[in-house]
């Protein structure tokens, strides 16, 4: 195909030698299938984040890191130069998240470059050699949902280990290859140990695998495994081999009604993305 104007840059420096066809298109980017020398690669095309509610925004981006304290005050501002700043800081996220938690041994697809808002990375494949399926257009075994549940939970714990939460993980962002499942889609990913907010989004990420294969494997849905993680992570004792039994009760307090609220407009907010999530698969 006519390669797209936004990969003409890879093709003139080299990293790209053609388009083969486009993968996907969503309200964040674009992803085409690539030649690279006897490689089959994929580019993700970032788009413009005018769909973001300003407060998600909020949520994900606190404590992250811009060159200078110019950029904080435009982003803090909300100038043109500082959504230009904002946008390039989403779009790095993802490639730093994906750079670190590689090296961790997670299992995410391999980042070859970025390039002028494109990322280059690895082609996730089926048996056939294909562009995975989504866990969404799968059905399961309770066998098979018990098995790929087990170690998706292991992958959490080890982007847990490395300093890293998700954000927005769900059966919409996990691809299944011939080896197994690999979590993709992570300019939101936030830092575990600098964000407010990291805790509330790993239960959140916990629960939508839980719920997910719950439907195949019903036994699932009575784990907590999300709010075990997190106590031993707060306490210096998770570990990439940590076993993990699904048992926690929490330690009782005084309810704060603010927390609560937010929970609430954040199920709202999920069910809302989930919908459209749903629209663009079909």
């Amino acid at each position: 195909m006519k390669a797209p104007k936004r990969l003409q840059s890879l093709i003139d420096e080299g990293l790209v030698d053609s388009v083969l066809r486009q993968l996907m298109s969503g309200k964040e980017a674009a992803v085409y299938v690539v030649r690279c020398g006897d490689d089959t690669r994929c580019a993700k095309v970032y788009k413009a984040a005018t769909e973001r509610s300003f407060r998600q925004a909020v949520d994900y981006t606190e404590n992250r890191k811009v060159k200078n304290t110019r950029q904080a005050r435009a982003m803090a501002k909300g100038t043109r130069f500082g959504r230009e700043a904002a946008e390039a800081a989403w779009q790095s996220a993802e490639v730093d998240a994906l750079y670190r938690l590689a090296a961790a041994g997670v299992r995410v697809p391999r980042p070859y470059n970025f390039l002028d808002g494109v990322l280059l990375m690895e082609l996730v494949a089926d048996a056939n050699g294909d562009a995975a399926p989504r866990l969404n257009d799968v059905q399961f075994t309770p066998e098979d949902a018990l098995r790929h549940h087990a170690t998706l939970l292991r992958e959490v714990v080890r982007m847990l280990c490395a300093g890293v939460v998700h954000g927005d993980l769900s059966e919409f962002n996990i691809l299944l290859a011939e080896d197994g499942p690999v979590i993709i889609d992570l300019p939101q990913a936030v830092d575990a140990a600098g964000n407010n907010h990291a805790q509330r989004m790993l239960l959140r990420d916990v629960e939508n695998l839980r719920n997910f294969f719950g439907q195949f494997a019903p036994a699932l849905l009575t784990t907590n495994h999300g709010a075990e993680m997190w106590d031993l992570y707060t306490r210096g004792l998770l570990h990439p081999d940590t076993p993990l039994s699904g048992e926690f009760k929490s330690r009782q307090g005084p309810v704060d009604l603010g927390s609560v609220l937010r929970e609430i407009d954040d199920a709202r907010d999920e069910e809302h993305a989930r919908q459209l999530r749903q629209q663009e698969a079909g």
